[in-house]
């Protein structure tokens, strides 16, 4: 869904009043996933680390959790992912396998973390971390699931776009908030705030963070490769496409038309000739690598992939808060956790 234009906090009389008529339910979202995330969840034989946010649509959560796994992996801890594979039709628990699984299958997510390390889609997250466990798994990262009670987590680390932070700051259907910010912070161990680039800082403040006692790390997307010369037509099915569009020009892309479909979009042929038409023959086309895993091989073949990778202002600071993670599990007495 296209998010309405009070959710960003600048409504004029309309948005004023759908805010209003919109606050009952958004009273009774927030009481129901108070409730429903006050139940312990079960404790597995592995460190949970949850990659999660506090709004509805993209933040930046699977870069994340992609850069967690591969920090882990590098300290020799046996990671696996976790995903409830959001638009596939799979419930699990099951193994990605990218030699045959598509994202009508496992959803689009899944498939991009299945290129850092194993990963497990399923419905049921505890029966998908007990899978991890009994395949080897000595820490289980789960992309998204902050707000799902199924599994202890051992470390929580919340992620918000820096730019369009919390929004009007009103829970769903009100405002984008899945749970008020105060109450989701309280369950966190860390905020990650996603920059534009290495030379954005956040306006703490505003955030609501300047004051908080836990670690706010600073990380943005760093592209593989600049874009290629020339007109581009930009294109992307995501949470935010214009902030993908705005990364493109800040690389010096030369943008000459931009599409936007919504989050998870399943391109039809017609969407594609358009594309195609947009291009013409001058024109090169360029989209995100998790819009590339939704097109057809024959199509994606024309289009430039722009590849990001999610960097850390301080990586140290990530290091100590994945090993205070990993300190946790080994605590409650996860033996591989403890090293």
């Amino acid at each position: 869904m296209k998010p309405p234009a009070f959710w960003a906090g600048s409504a004029g009389p309309a948005g004023r009043l759908a805010q209003a008529l919109l606050s009952p339910l958004s009273a009774i979202q927030a009481a129901a996933t108070a409730q429903r995330v006050a139940k312990p969840g079960a404790r597995v034989d592995a460190a949970v680390i949850c990659i999660g946010n506090l709004t509805v649509g993209g933040t930046g959560k699977t870069p994340v959790a992609a850069a967690v796994m591969d920090r882990l992996a590098a300290r020799d801890v046996t990671v696996h992912g976790l995903s409830r594979g959001y638009g596939g039709r799979l419930k699990g628990p099951e193994r990605v396998d990218l030699s045959r699984h598509r994202p009508d299958d496992t959803g689009d997510e899944p498939l991009l973390l299945a290129r850092h390390a194993p990963v497990w889609i399923s419905r049921d997250r505890g029966a998908g971390a007990l899978r991890a466990v009994a395949a080897g798994a000595e820490a289980v990262v789960m992309d998204d699931g902050f707000q799902n009670p199924a599994l202890y987590k051992d470390l929580s680390l919340v992620v918000v776009d820096g730019e369009t932070g919390w929004g009007n700051g009103r829970v769903f259907p009100a405002g984008p908030l899945r749970e008020p910010v105060a109450a989701g912070l309280r369950r966190a161990d860390a905020v990650v705030v996603m920059m534009p680039g290495p030379e954005d800082m956040p306006e703490f403040e505003a955030l609501g963070l300047a004051d908080l006692e836990m670690p706010v790390l600073r990380a943005w997307l760093e592209p593989a490769e600049p874009p290629p010369p020339g007109p581009l037509v930009v294109f992307a099915g995501i949470g935010r496409p214009e902030k993908f569009f705005d990364a493109i020009r800040r690389q010096g892309g030369d943008v000459a038309g931009s599409v936007s479909f919504p989050d998870h979009h399943r391109f039809k042929p017609l969407e594609l000739d358009r594309l195609e038409d947009l291009a013409g023959t001058d024109a090169t086309l360029v989209t995100t690598e998790k819009d590339a895993v939704r097109l057809p091989a024959d199509f994606l073949s024309d289009v430039f992939v722009s590849r990001v990778t999610a960097r850390f202002a301080d990586e140290g600071a990530l290091d100590a808060i994945l090993q205070a993670g990993l300190d946790a599990a080994a605590a409650r007495g996860v033996k591989a956790a403890a090293r």
